[in-house]
């Protein structure tokens, strides 16, 4: 019996998922029942166990949890598209996960009518909501299909979510499947626990304001159903929304990114002060550094609900609580299992000795390794022994607390001297005329590579040379010279991606366009 059977059976009434701020809400009675309709069809239409399901869905498309739990029920990967990629990137990712089925919004009905005949595994098409070319509408595809038929022989499904691709095509993150029916004993344990750890029960109810197709926000929504908790979905992230989801929701848990953060504290004070979020409890947070001052300035404001992750979807991680926090500042915590954090050399010897860089790497867990799907040379890579990293730079304190300074994709090299940048933006990103910053090498025929700053000034501010050497003098007073920018680019936005990620990749083509690829 699956999770959400044992849910709807127990409290069939109890709400499961409110999409938006109350526009529509559903069950776990009806999410029991539709998910095992759906499960039916994949079923009929030829999905056998180990399978995959490609999902181009919206936010807020009815069928998005239903369709999840459908996958969750019948032994089948589910793979939500990140619907904001180019067309070949998503026809890429359907074809790489070998999806056997296409659920799509009608709203990317474009896209989804071009990508489904380049991609011949398709077994079924379907579109969830309006129209789209070669593919059957949702309706029509469950006519045939019985409301109320028993679902034999269920078996535990899984995600793979794919990487966010800021350093090179997307990667899927694929797992053995559990063998088992849905909603055993271990994966109810794992929920409970994995909740747990950030004082989530079942009583709760979540707000998720970042797009599902991402491993953070698919986690802790699944995870709240899977412990009987109910979640609240925005459509999109919209910062006074979110205020007033919160308030008129009565949320009492949430996951967010610093860009999140960033948004909300940009609202006017008295906008802010008007909507009441006393009712929160738990606010989580991840996915990219969070500047001090942001931080410091969300828990002034919240107070000691706000707690900070590192992971991946590979896995992970740290944890670190408001008041840790305040005593390490800038620090991600410590592991959040009570296990080890490694951190070693380029050798791959262990270090130490505290507050030395290097690589961070965790301890591959007892339940099995992931593989980036298709990727042997990358998954190879990715390991040392049974220890695995998520390619991130960082150093532990004396007390074992974590503190990352980079990606190690992101490193420059500039004269044969390698240059992380993080600690240049850490430091450009207080400065009061910057409101984003992204630090990145370029061409230069003497050194190979020179540190350059991408900024958007502040409104108000006016960008040109004068406020470059303003932004160069400062960097230079508080950081070593050999990090500091030699220029700066004023922009008006930065390539970031939804979850607050910064797609380098993308900014540094602009730079290395015709001068036979980016170092590093």
């Amino acid at each position: 019996m699956s999770t959400v059977a044992v849910h709807a059976e127990k409290d069939p009434d109890r709400v499961a998922v409110i999409l938006g701020n109350g526009e529509s809400t559903e069950t776990f009675g009806e999410l029991e029942q539709r998910s095992r309709r759906l499960g039916h069809l994949l079923r009929a239409r030829g999905l056998e166990q180990g399978g995959c399901v490609a999902a181009l869905l919206e936010n807020t498309d009815p069928t998005f949890h239903d369709l999840f739990w459908a996958c969750h029920r019948v032994g089948l990967y589910f793979t939500p598209v990140n619907w904001h990629l180019q067309e070949d990137e998503v026809q890429y990712i359907v074809d790489n996960c070998d999806a056997d089925a296409l659920f799509a919004s009608g709203r990317f009905a474009e896209v989804a009518a071009r990508v489904a005949p380049e991609c011949p595994k398709l077994k079924l098409r379907v579109a969830t909501t309006g129209e789209i070319e070669g593919f059957e509408p949702l309706d029509q595809a469950l006519a045939d299909v019985p409301e109320d038929a028993p679902l034999e022989g269920q078996r535990e499904g899984s995600v793979m979510i794919y990487s966010s691709g800021t350093t090179g095509r997307p990667k899927g993150v694929r797992r053995p499947l559990v063998d088992g029916p849905p909603g055993d004993p271990a994966a109810a344990l794992f929920a409970q626990g994995f909740m747990g750890l950030f004082g989530i029960g079942a009583e709760d109810r979540y707000l998720c304001p970042a797009p599902l197709y991402h491993a953070a926000p698919m986690a802790f929504t699944s995870n709240h159903t899977r412990i009987g908790a109910s979640v609240v979905v925005m459509p999109r992230f919209d910062a006074e929304l979110a205020l007033r989801t919160i308030q008129d929701q009565q949320v009492t848990s949430s996951q967010w990114v610093p860009t999140h953060f960033r948004r909300l504290l940009q609202l006017p004070k008295a906008l802010r002060e008007s909507y009441d979020v006393s009712s929160l409890k738990v606010a989580v947070h991840a996915a990219a550094p969070c500047p001090i001052p942001v931080k410091q300035a969300m828990i002034e404001w919240w107070g000691d609900v706000i707690l900070e992750y590192y992971a991946g979807t590979e896995g992970g991680g740290t944890l670190i609580r408001s008041q840790e926090w305040m005593s390490h500042k800038g620090s991600v915590g410590r592991h959040w299992a009570g296990g080890k954090v490694w951190i070693l050399d380029e050798e791959g010897q262990e270090v130490t000795e505290p507050n030395l860089e290097g690589a961070v790497y965790f301890e591959a867990p007892n339940t099995g390794r992931f593989a980036y799907y298709k990727d042997d040379e990358k998954t190879a890579k990715t390991y040392r022994g049974d220890l695995f990293t998520i390619g991130d730079i960082g150093y532990l304190d004396e007390g074992g607390y974590l503190y990352l300074t980079d990606r190690q994709s992101n490193m420059i090299i500039s004269g044969g001297v390698n240059i992380y940048p993080q600690e240049t933006e850490d430091h450009l990103i207080v400065h009061p005329q910057v409101d984003d910053v992204a630090v990145i090498g370029v061409p230069d025929e003497e050194m190979g590579e020179a540190v350059k700053a991408v900024v958007i000034p502040v409104a108000g501010a006016e960008p040109g040379s004068e406020l470059e050497r303003e932004l160069i003098d400062y960097c230079r007073e508080g950081i070593a010279h050999y990090k500091c920018p030699r220029s700066i680019d004023f922009v008006d936005e930065l390539p970031r991606t939804e979850t607050g990620k910064m797609a380098k990749r993308k900014l540094r083509d602009r730079y290395w366009a015709g001068h036979g690829g980016v170092i590093g």
